[in-house]
């Protein structure tokens, strides 16, 4: 029922759907008794005149019966794809809302799966229910009663038929609805090993791991394909059944028939429409056996929607902090943090750091030192255990997510471009920055050079995921993206580690002339990328030891001497 309001808007074409159905059944349940009055009074008595009038009305009606089955198809298609694009709208919305654990939680291919396959059987359960559902009802109905106006001995025929077949699709389809679950579940398997693979093949080809992967996805596909197989095997005993029950029911009302007509209490173009009208009713059931699978497949999809569109975002808007001035200042007061789910020691643990309103600073840490996972904190993609983060001296939790975000530059370690211009890609900072403005962010980026040398320069459509682009390439594109938001707060998380020291000190440069008053935010993992920061933070598994300016840490910090060594020293001395 939470789905109906998704229909609401199209509830004019929703009305007209099922009526316009109507008067394609009522057409059709005209026709055998249209056909009797041809066969009795035309045929049997040698009545041209009767023949030509009831044909002509006949085709009369096939058209008018037509042309409201067009019209109800129309109307009908309207509704329940006007009906799935709104509901995939909202869950692609809901999906944006979550936290990154949530949707690690869900898993990438589960979402693919749910925004897809899953709505795609909710919309044809809707196509279904306006046109499908109110047609076999209506010719269920209309059937016995136009049947047992007829003569109502032929009732037997239908009390012993309709029970055994209903009998039959509640046996079946009570089976069967458990598998489709199974199925969608199985099926968000395979969209996960193969989102993995593409993403991930240039990992699969360098690795040599292309069999183990197809192996992978072989036994995923397998248990699929099982799993499907379980149903079509359940739901292919449905049909033969009904068949075996309509066709007995038929020689049933034959039986009947011929005694009532050589008795001469009934004519022969009765018998024929009393059976045509028996086939349309037993039908019907069939038809809306189908149906049934179609509802017990959307029903299991409905339920994984309902997941999606039940579950809050972790992280949301706070009652806003609009008041509080935007000088870029970021505190971190007693900061402890855990990724949700894991377990041991806190990947960053109690964290005290200020940074001041326009100050370069960098973080500098071995590998899982926790230097990701503390920025992480400051745009609340995670919220901490304990403490709090302070951004312009108000809680990150205060502030409206749009408007803490819209505050921060970030370039993540992995640069992540889209299918569009390189003009475009970088106005991903800013929608409404103009060609200038786009062009003065790559050259900061030190990006210019290399974008107007490729075919349509600033209008160059980029391969997905940037794989036109070599990897220091994709980082200037990115570094480009942030610099032309113009943030008070920019965070560079290891996101020049694919460039040479010459363009990473251009790029420096560049940072200061042109983000003069921007609090700059590194994390790096060479010394010789900042050493010239106003200061060094350096982390040792998930804790502060020191902060303070390069010269200060060599002299003074034990974490730092040891990793300046290991990258300036050499076996013949200093680089």
């Amino acid at each position: 029922m939470k789905f109906l309001k998704y229909l609401k808007p199209y509830r004019i074409y929703a009305l007209l759907a099922p009526l316009f159905m109507l008067g394609e059944v009522t057409v059709d349940l005209l026709q055998p008794k249209l056909m009797s009055a041809i066969v009795d009074d035309g045929v049997l008595k040698y009545d041209l005149r009767v023949i030509l009038h009831t044909g002509i009305l006949m085709m009369l009606l096939i058209l008018v019966g037509g042309a409201c089955g067009v019209l109800s198809s129309v109307f009908s298609g309207c509704a329940s794809q006007g009906f799935s694009r709104d509901l995939r709208s909202d869950v692609f919305s809901k999906v944006m809302r979550l936290s990154f654990q949530q949707t690690d939680k869900f898993t990438t291919g589960s979402l693919v799966t749910r925004l897809t396959a899953d709505i795609t059987a909710i919309q044809q359960m809707v196509d279904f229910a306006l046109r499908m559902f109110v047609r076999d009802s209506i010719m269920f109905v209309g059937g016995i009663f136009m049947m047992l106006s007829m003569n109502v001995r032929f009732g037997l025929a239908l009390a012993v038929a309709m029970p055994i077949e209903i009998v039959v699709v509640i046996f079946i389809m009570k089976r069967a609805n458990p598998l489709y679950t199974e199925v969608a579940k199985r099926l968000d398997t395979v969209n996960s090993v193969m989102q993995e693979n593409v993403s991930g093949s240039r990992v699969v080809k360098a690795c040599v791991r292309e069999d183990h992967e197809s192996a992978r996805f072989d036994v995923a596909n397998t248990d699929l394909m099982s799993a499907n197989l379980k149903v079509q095997k359940l739901v292919a005993i449905l049909q033969p059944l009904l068949m075996i029950v309509m066709n007995m029911s038929v020689i049933a009302v034959i039986w009947i028939g011929g005694r009532q007509v050589d008795a001469e209490e009934m004519k022969v173009g009765q018998v024929m429409a009393a059976v045509t009208y028996l086939t349309r009713i037993l039908m019907g059931i069939m038809m809306l056996s189908m149906m049934f699978q179609t509802v017990s497949r959307a029903s299991a999809s409905a339920k994984r929607i309902a997941e999606v569109l039940g579950t809050e975002p972790v992280i949301s808007d706070g009652r806003g902090a609009a008041g509080c001035s935007g000088k870029g200042s970021v505190s971190f007061r007693g900061v402890t943090f855990s990724y949700p789910g894991s377990s041991g020691d806190p990947v960053v643990c109690g964290i005290d750091l200020d940074i001041a309103p326009g100050e370069n600073i960098a973080i500098l840490g071995a590998t899982g030192s926790g230097k990701s996972s503390l920025v992480d904190l400051i745009p609340r993609f995670y919220d901490t255990d304990e403490g709090e983060v302070l951004v312009d001296g108000v809680n990150v939790r205060d502030y409206a997510l749009d408007d803490l975000r819209g505050r921060i530059g970030i370039v993540l370690q992995k640069s992540e471009l889209f299918s569009q211009t390189a003009a475009e890609n970088i106005r991903w900072g800013n929608k409404n920055a103009d060609e200038e403005e786009v062009r003065l962010a790559a050259e900061t980026a030190q990006a210019d050079e290399f974008i107007m040398t490729m075919p349509e320069g600033y209008d160059t459509l980029i391969a997905e995921k940037g794989a036109s682009l070599s990897g220091g390439q994709k980082q200037r594109m990115s570094i480009a993206r942030a610099v032309i938001k113009k943030p008070e707060i920019i965070i560079f998380d290891d996101s020049t580690s694919a460039l040479d020291l010459g363009t990473e000190a251009k790029l420096q440069r560049a940072l200061r002339e042109n983000l003069s008053g921007t609090t700059v935010i590194t994390i790096a993992q060479r010394i010789a990328s900042v050493k010239n920061c106003d200061r060094i933070a350096v982390l040792d598994h998930g804790r502060l030891v020191a902060c303070a300016a390069h010269q200060e840490l060599l002299d003074t910090c034990g974490i730092y001497q040891e990793i300046y060594r290991s990258q300036v020293r050499t076996s013949g001395g200093e680089d």
